[in-house]
Parts: structure tokens; C-alpha cells; sequence
């Protein structure tokens, strides 16, 4: 049993009781797991926000060759492993590791531009996971703000529509959920906001502990599904 690198936050939670190894977060993920090795059914999880960034993953790349002048930047479809984990990064050159994260709107971007330093955990040990995997010592974490679909755009105006219990196509509405993922009037620079992270040896111990710790769990689920 591996786990993919945009899944080690899942593993690396605390367990709120005393005690315990494994929290219950890490416990459901491996129930999940164990399911889809013995029956074969995936739990898959989709949702607009994952949809945009689906879609729009190498325009933000491109977002990030433009503003950091990154030379000729593309989009990875190399897959690595080692013996614990596995993992596809957006971008890994010889000169660069990059993940790119798409924001769903203005809004949810901007909350990152404040922030000094990086908050999500489950991105810091994304981050680290593709660092152990590419043998790198550094890689960067960079969030953009990029037009949304059209498509995704116009599910959004059917779904404002509905909530307002319109029938008729309202032009003013139209316009508004538009103008909230329209936007090219605001500066490359001002779009795309990057974290730093640098490879830390001690949290991959930890990661390698907990999945050692993890499949004691896991081979115990399987025996008994």
C-alpha cells in the first residue's frame, strides 16, 4: 500500500484520543483504500472547484512562466514512486519543481496574497512528498487566479438563476457571476501568489513512520473485508 502525495495531509492528522496511533481521518481514507484494493470501487470525489482546476491546471501554468520568467515551463506527466508513496507534480524540470493551485474565485485568492506563510498542511506535505519522490531540495507552491470556463461559468449562471427562482434569463445576473470569474483586467503579477518550500528530512521520517503505521491498519481491514 502506497499513498499518493495529495494524500498524506489525510494521514498525518493527530488522533483526538489519547492513545491512539492513527485519528480517524487517517482511519476512514484506509477504510476507502481497502475497499477499492478488495472490490475495486474508488471513492472519487469531484466538485466546480476541483472541475476548474482540472481544466484550467496548464493555463495557470503558464500564469507562472509568464510572471517568474521561468524559461520554458510545461506540464509533467512523468509518475513517481518510491516505497511508500507516489505522485504526479505539475511541473518538474531539471530547474524547477512547481505545483499549481487554481482558485475558484477572487475571493478565495486574495485570502492567500495575505497570508505570509503557507496554512494548508495538506499542501506543505503534498509539497514535501514530490520533493522526496524528484530528489529535489526545494519546489514552489504557487496559487493562481485564472479565468474560470466558460462552461463551469454558465452552470454557475443556471444555478444563481434557480436560486432566484428566475425563470427568464436576467441580463444583470448574467453579467454578475461573469464579472466574479472574469479576470484579465487585473495585472499577471497581482494573480499569482508562490510559497517556497524547502525539503525537511524530519517530516519525511514522520511520513514514513506514519505509513508504516498505517499499513498495520490497512492489512487488518483487508483480512477482514
Amino acid at each position: 500500500m502506497k499513498i499518493r502525495c495529495s494524500s498524506i495531509g489525510k494521514i498525518m492528522t493527530n488522533p483526538k484520543t489519547k492513545g491512539e496511533t492513527l485519528s480517524q481521518t487517517t482511519k476512514t481514507y484506509l477504510q476507502e483504500l481497502a475497499v477499492e484494493e478488495v472490490y475495486g470501487i474508488r471513492k472519487e470525489f469531484s466538485s466546480r472547484y476541483t472541475d476548474k482546476g482540472n481544466e484550467v491546471e496548464e493555463l495557470s501554468i503558464a500564469l507562472c512562466n509568464d510572471v517568474l520568467n521561468l524559461g520554458f515551463i510545461y506540464k509533467n506527466e512523468e509518475h513517481f514512486s518510491n516505497d511508500w508513496i507516489m505522485g504526479t507534480p505539475d511541473v518538474n524540470t531539471d530547474e524547477i519543481l512547481l505545483d499549481v493551485k487554481s482558485s475558484w474565485d477572487a475571493f478565495t485568492f486574495f485570502e492567500k496574497v495575505l497570508d505570509d506563510d503557507l496554512k494548508n498542511k495538506e499542501y506543505l506535505y503534498q509539497l514535501q512528498g514530490y520533493l522526496w519522490l524528484t530528489n529535489k531540495t526545494e519546489a514552489l507552491l504557487c496559487y493562481c487566479l485564472v479565468d474560470t470556463p466558460l462552461q463551469i461559468v454558465e452552470d454557475e449562471i443556471r444555478r444563481e438563476h434557480w436560486k432566484a427562482s428566475l425563470i427568464e434569463e436576467s441580463l444583470d445576473l448574467r453579467a454578475f457571476v461573469q464579472s466574479k470569474h472574469t479576470f484579465g483586467h487585473i495585472p499577471k503579477e497581482k494573480r499569482l501568489k508562490t510559497f517556497k518550500i524547502v525539503k525537511d528530512d524530519v517530516v519525511i521520517e514522520s511520513i514514513k513512520t506514519r505509513i508504516e503505521e498505517c499499513r498495520e491498519y490497512y492489512n487488518d481491514l483487508i483480512i477482514k473485508l
